[in-house]
């Protein structure tokens, strides 16, 4: 005989409520093995094909390993520099280009901008906080020794957990189901299953798209001439996830700054908004449509708030776990959804006169 509902709300209570205190308490201990986990998960439908191929999982890991190591070291001595230095040389330009748009003001609207008016003195001030707290963030993440110390922990660690995790994740899946309550194995399998199947559209397919219009955007605009591209084009691919959010991010960057960059020169600043409306029809019409599907159930209003909540909660690592625990919620929602609509709570009497 089965456990009564109210004991399984307990249990299940304790374990969630076990599972918030480790994000708590932990915090960016574990986040080496969350970006492992989430690695191996990104990469697992990759070792399952190769293993049809007729590769051991060993060689398939190892291949895949291999890979990933290389993009690594092409990115970290080719982009990762030309990153930093852009996003530096951005946050020290910032007042200028406050001082730019203050120009640009009182030259068009004079009486809205004089030296003792709000508009004037919110400019100064947003131009000199941009300056003093990016400055400061970025030495802070350069020159502490601390934050390097964590930075070569990351990238040790990082990738001997993913190994390790995408070496075994059947293994441990298969564990996992072992360990199911079996009177409840059939629905919990069930849920799983819907779940992996919705974080598989997403993260991996918006993963993707992320990807493809962030190298897309960064190049384009390179190729332009605009300064800052490569900062302008990773900011937009990484909230691309959101619909609309990172083209109409990026896109009011880069114009704001083509705008001071080649002010008079309109087809050039033409070019910069019609990169933005490329990417958006492309991301639209063929890139979600393929690599994420209509079916994936999360909301951008969802997501917005679970990134809010858990980010405000548990920091970088809770921003980490949002998507696929408000993936799993969704599910969970639409399959209590499903069971009220079907008991007598719902459909009352009349629905069993129906039956």
């Amino acid at each position: 005989m089965g456990l009564p509902v109210r004991d399984q709300m307990k249990y299940w209570g304790v374990a969630a409520a076990v599972f918030m205190a480790v994000l708590w308490y932990l915090g960016d201990v574990i986040l080496p093995f969350v970006l492992g986990a989430a690695i191996a998960y990104f990469l697992d439908p990759v070792a399952d094909r190769l293993e049809r191929m007729g590769t051991s999982r060993g060689v398939a890991t190892t291949i895949i390993t291999c890979v990933a190591l290389l993009i690594f070291i092409i990115a970290a001595l080719l982009i990762v520099p030309t990153l930093v230095s852009q996003t530096a040389s951005l946050i020290n330009i910032a007042p200028q280009l406050f001082q730019d748009l203050q120009g640009f003001l009182t030259s068009r609207f004079p009486a809205l901008v004089d030296t003792d008016s709000t508009l004037h003195q919110s400019l100064v001030s947003l131009g000199e906080t941009i300056r003093d707290q990016g400055g400061k963030v970025l030495n802070s993440v350069v020159s502490s020794a601390a934050s390097v110390i964590n930075i070569l922990l990351l990238l040790v660690i990082v990738p001997v957990v993913a190994f390790y995790l995408l070496y075994d994740w059947d293994h441990m899946v298969a564990r996992i189901d072992e360990m199911l309550p079996r009177d409840h194995a059939p629905v919990i399998r069930q849920l799983a299953g819907e779940i992996d199947a919705t974080l598989a559209s997403f993260i991996r397919g918006m993963g993707t798209v992320s990807l493809i219009l962030g190298t897309f955007y960064a190049v384009s605009l390179m190729l332009v001439g605009l300064q800052f591209g490569l900062v302008i084009g990773a900011v937009a691919g990484l909230v691309t996830f959101i619909p609309y959010v990172g083209a109409l991010v990026g896109g009011a960057l880069a114009i704001g700054l083509g705008l001071f960059q080649f002010w008079g020169d309109w087809m050039t600043i033409g070019l910069i908004a019609g990169i933005f409306v490329a990417g958006q029809v492309a991301e639209g019409n063929f890139l979600t449509p393929k690599l994420v599907g209509s079916s994936v159930g999360l909301h951008p209003v969802w997501l917005i708030f679970a990134l809010s909540v858990f980010g405000s909660l548990f920091g970088f690592v809770g921003m980490l776990v949002a998507v696929p625990l408000a993936a799993a919620l969704g599910v969970l929602v639409r399959f209590f959804i499903g069971q009220y609509q079907g008991s007598r709570l719902y459909r009352g009497l009349s629905g069993r006169d129906e039956g």
